[in-house]
């Protein structure tokens, strides 16, 4: 369709980012298929007897991950932003489907709601920039838009009188508060922690390689805008690393499994816009890359812990499920090591990229986020080892009942724990060198040379195992290695120290446990705000404007005509007469004037 100028067309870009991403999607994405096979085997038992939506819930499920799927490849394809922001929206409506699909229990219905009104509020801007877009370039296409890109840079607008502000940075923040809806950048990740209310294969689905990936590919692909804004690139990369330091402490007073995963899929979002922040764009879709499959494995290894634990998913009554689950402790150990970056794992090449990155990288604020991303890797160590050695290791802490019925999941579940561990191990090792430090990217990405950090990184660069080696010699490794032991330390030699410690720093736990408070004020300023919004706009515009103006006000209006006119008939024939006669003289006098 064509409007004055303006194509509006469904087409297709692919290049090299596009089929890595497609690769990891549809990876993924089959996996969670078959794990979904004997997950929602009897989904039905969490249904009550007479819910309808129960009867067909199994086949709805996988319509809904088909559907998702879908969606996120038409994202990941499209070579327009019309046809982008329809794969973006798409993702967030099946995600409103997906995470209150028990729709019998309030807490779903309260999550997808939650997760769909705050994607709204990204959402806003991001329709705000692609508008933004079209006023100055007239044109929706990718490649028309990022040759006008130099001239857009050149440009100021004047958002509040009297302040000028370059277009590119507008464009660029408006667009980044999109991606900070969908891949749940403070203060727009209330939703994230929430979604764990829908079954575990859709966890997996939205925090490995769908829906919170999206906000990240999306600003690697305008890597040829957001380069022309230095302040944007800033403004990225302070929101990427309050992100991966804040949502990391909150991890380590979760005591739901899932919940923990999903405060570490946070972080990791954090580490992955900081790298876009310091023009690292390779290294933030390579680390998206990685962290698909080692995050999805511990999803689906986390599931596969419920399936066993008969839907338990509290930490505090598990413990010691290392014999009678071995795959699932493998596999899971596997993805604990790829999450705090061992080396060797595929975690480790990107998280290490992404570390050295800011560390040579020279935009403004670049300080910081070092110094958060590093202190993120003692944290990231520290609660996925509190969760593994509280589900695997200590002493067991489950019902007698349960404990009976404990066995390793069947195949159809640990299946894809085997082939999701396969590329959290090997992955990264093999494809370092060609997507960080080679031209795999070449084309796809746009790097000015002043902003080029992982170039400064790779002039060190020798090979994955000389990048292995030189990880032994620098912080993160000891780091990590600091949180492993202080878990271990902590949760399993001394199992006291942990609730001492929280009595003693009662304020700090409170705090985390509370979320900083941010949910607390969304109710209060958002929810209470729209709420109190609704009663105004109902008060007046319903009862006054349309109950009492419009509707009981016409009635009104009509019954007092009414009154008036009936007074006109008299019944009496000289009173009719005379009507007549004044009507016949009204009519000549027209007549003769005319």
């Amino acid at each position: 369709m064509v409007s004055e100028g303006i194509r509006f067309e469904v087409g297709f870009l692919i290049d090299n980012l596009t089929v890595m991403m497609m690769a990891v999607v549809t990876g993924v994405s089959l996996a969670v298929h078959v794990y979904t096979i004997g997950y929602m085997a009897d989904d039905e038992h969490n249904w009550p007897k007479d819910s309808l939506a129960g009867k067909n819930s199994y086949q709805r499920f996988f319509s809904y991950i088909s559907l998702f799927t879908f969606s996120m490849l038409i994202l990941v394809m499209s070579n327009n932003f019309m046809q982008l922001f329809f794969g973006w929206e798409a993702v967030g409506l099946v995600s409103y489907l997906l995470i209150g699909f028990w729709s019998v229990r309030p807490t779903a219905i309260y999550a997808n709601l939650k997760a769909f009104l705050v994607n709204r509020v990204g959402d806003f801007g991001f329709i705000l920039g692609i508008a933004a877009i079209v006023l100055y370039t007239g044109s929706l296409d990718y490649g028309e838009v990022f040759g006008k890109a130099e001239t857009i840079a050149q440009q100021t607008m004047s958002i509040l009188p009297g302040s000028e502000w370059n277009v590119m940075t507008v464009i660029c923040i408006l667009l980044f508060i999109g991606a900070m809806g969908k891949s749940a950048q403070v203060p727009l990740h209330v939703w994230l922690p929430d979604s764990m209310e829908g079954p575990t294969p859709i966890s997996a689905l939205i925090h490995a390689a769908t829906m919170v990936t999206a906000g990240i590919f999306m600003v690697a692909r305008m890597s040829p805008l957001y380069e022309f804004s230095e302040t944007a690139l800033s403004v990225v990369l302070i929101i990427g690393a309050i992100t991966a330091f804040t949502m990391g402490l909150i991890g380590i007073v979760q005591n739901d499994i899932k919940r923990v995963v999903a405060y570490s899929t946070l972080s990791q979002l954090g580490y992955m816009t900081v790298a876009l922040g310091v023009s690292a764009y390779s290294a933030a879709v390579f680390h998206l890359m990685t962290h698909a499959f080692f995050k999805a494995l511990l999803f689906l290894a986390a599931g596969s812990v419920i399936i066993a634990m008969h839907h338990e998913q509290d930490m505090r009554k598990m413990g010691g499920l290392k014999k009678y689950m071995p795959i699932t402790y493998w596999t899971s150990l596997i993805g604990s090591l790829a999450l705090i970056g061992f080396p060797g794992m595929s975690g480790f090449f990107s998280k290490d990229s992404i570390i050295e990155a800011v560390h040579h990288s020279t935009i403004a604020g670049h300080q910081f986020a070092y110094i958060a991303v590093l202190s993120g890797v003692f944290i990231t160590a520290f609660y996925s080892f509190r969760m593994f050695f509280l589900v695997f290791h200590t002493e067991e802490r489950m019902d007698e009942h349960t404990r009976k019925h404990l066995h390793e999941t069947p195949w159809v579940v640990t299946g894809p724990l085997i082939a999701l561990a396969i590329p959290s191990m090997f992955i990264g090792g093999f494809t370092i060198g060609s997507m960080l430090f080679g031209d795999f990217f070449a084309g796809a990405i746009v790097v000015h040379e002043s902003h080029d950090a992982l170039a400064r990184v790779g002039e060190h660069f020798h090979g994955a195992w000389s990048f292995v080696e030189h990880g032994f010699a620098g912080p993160a490794f000891y780091l990590a290695a600091l949180g492993v032991f202080a878990a271990w330390f902590i949760y399993v030699k001394e199992p006291a120290i942990a609730e001492n410690a929280r009595k003693r720093f009662s304020l700090i736990y409170n705090i985390l446990d509370r979320k900083y408070g941010f949910d607390e004020f969304n109710e209060w300023a958002f929810g209470g705000g729209s709420r109190g919004l609704g009663n105004r706009l109902w008060q007046i515009g319903d009862v006054v404007l349309i109950d009492g103006v419009l509707v009981n006000g016409s009635a009104k209006l009509v019954g007092w005509f009414s009154s008036v006119v009936r007074h006109i008939q008299t019944g009496l024939l000289y009173h009719y007469a005379f009507a007549m006669i004044i009507g016949v003289l009204m009519l000549l006098t027209l007549f003769v004037i005319i």
